[in-house]
């Protein structure tokens, strides 16, 4: 991949997205990982307005501290970026005192989990909306097509997606030509929505260099009698992964209503 000529091309798509749509800018919510770190750097280098939003809950420090890091990088090298913090811990808190807990912990907890991806996607709409703005998705390739990791109306709930037709290489040799903090390029890919040390990893039962083989194998027509091993192993991941998850990446079902019924 060219990280430059591809750079270049992401960051006139966005220019001219958010020109013709006669906004202001972007608001791009900061974790701490490379995908936000990209996407926000990205949108900065187009000119417009870019505001950084970090929504911790109950977060890690060690995420807190990248994202700060790299916040600051982009204010030290662009006028149009500014921050906001919102911490978003006692409101999860306080939703989750007015809820019922009846369903069993692991259903609890994955539940808690896409509750705080949705309060965050909240919050980014609220900067959106009060300062005229863009929600830009920070989702890659893998994520949003091939294993449908991430929350539906979560961090699924934006207006664009800058790198979401990069796998998660593409997104790293990109950090690295865009000089995003090297605590963030070696940093373990983590959702932080559990409060745990937990990673991407942890949770799929694969790396991305797998999935990525893996989405290559889908687009020739393997199936899994055509592995052995782990690689049937990370396979067998994928496929389940990408079938369970399919509602999320084809558009919601309409039920179309027959003329003659009208």
């Amino acid at each position: 991949m060219n990280a430059r000529k591809v750079s270049e091309h992401i960051i006139k798509w966005l220019k001219e997205y958010a020109l013709n749509a006669k906004v202001n800018g972007f608001v791009v919510g900061i974790s701490g990982g490379i995908d936000s770190a990209v996407t926000s750097t990205l949108c900065a280098k187009t000119g417009l307005t870019t505001l950084c939003v970090e929504l911790p809950i109950h977060q890690a420090k060690t995420q807190v501290n990248r994202a700060n890091e790299h916040i600051a990088q982009l204010r030290k090298q662009f006028k149009n970026v500014s921050e906001v913090d919102v911490n978003l811990t006692t409101t999860f808190e306080n939703f989750k005192t007015v809820v019922p807990k009846e369903l069993p912990s692991e259903k609890l907890d994955l539940a808690l989990a896409n509750t705080r991806a949705r309060l965050r996607m909240t919050t980014l709409y609220y900067f959106a909306g009060l300062h005229g703005l863009l929600v830009a998705g920070t989702g890659n390739k893998i994520e949003d097509f091939g294993v449908g990791f991430f929350t539906k109306y979560g961090d699924g709930g934006v207006d664009i997606s800058p790198i979401a037709d990069l796998v998660k290489s593409e997104v790293y040799a990109l950090g690295e030509y865009l000089e995003v903090p090297k605590s963030i390029q070696k940093a373990q890919p983590t959702d932080g929505l559990f409060g745990d040390s937990r990673t991407d990893e942890d949770q799929i039962g694969a790396s991305y260099d797998e999935l990525e083989w893996a989405m290559e194998m889908q687009q020739k027509g393997k199936t899994l009698n055509d592995f052995k091993g782990r690689e049937q192993e990370v396979y067998k991941i994928y496929i389940r992964l990408n079938t369970i998850n399919q509602h999320k990446m084809i558009p919601i079902p309409i039920c179309e209503i027959p003329e003659t019924l009208k």
